[in-house]
């Protein structure tokens, strides 16, 4: 598998290419950065209406409204990459795990674990769980 480096502006994406046949590892990489760049345009388009946050060892948000009030209320710190290590997909539910590393070269390790609506290419995330931890 082949590494493809990205920039969205300013922001430097690493991860490994994908087949381009998986509608939901797309959508999970695509997830990823926009929870970056506090895209909450694009975030509120594959959530469901009664999404569940769960942040492990920090806070839950229930419900699309909250989520959307939070990322607006959301001190934004600039993460300069993102290392994505795997996506993986299977029926109704995918993974991301992989590493941030932040304008003041702090770094976290992160796992993003999510539930969609149903197994369908076009469901709506509705449940996260999100490990973070702080590596340097």
């Amino acid at each position: 598998m082949d590494i493809v480096n990205s920039e969205y502006s300013d922001l430097k994406v690493i991860c490994a290419d994908d087949c381009g046949n998986a509608p939901k590892k797309v959508l999970l990489k695509e997830l990823t950065i926009a929870f970056t760049k506090n895209d909450i345009d694009f975030i509120t388009k594959v959530i469901s209406d009664n999404v569940c946050w769960d942040m492990i060892g920090d806070k839950m948000i229930q419900g699309k409204d909250n989520l959307v009030e939070m990322l607006k209320q959301k001190k934004i710190r600039t993460v300069t990459e993102i290392h994505i290590s795997n996506i993986i997909t299977h029926g109704s539910t995918g993974a991301v795990n992989g590493t941030l590393i932040f304008e003041n070269k702090k770094s976290y390790a992160f796992c993003d674990v999510y539930n969609f609506t149903s197994a369908g290419k076009h469901a709506k995330i509705k449940e996260i769980a999100s490990y973070v931890i702080k590596i340097s």
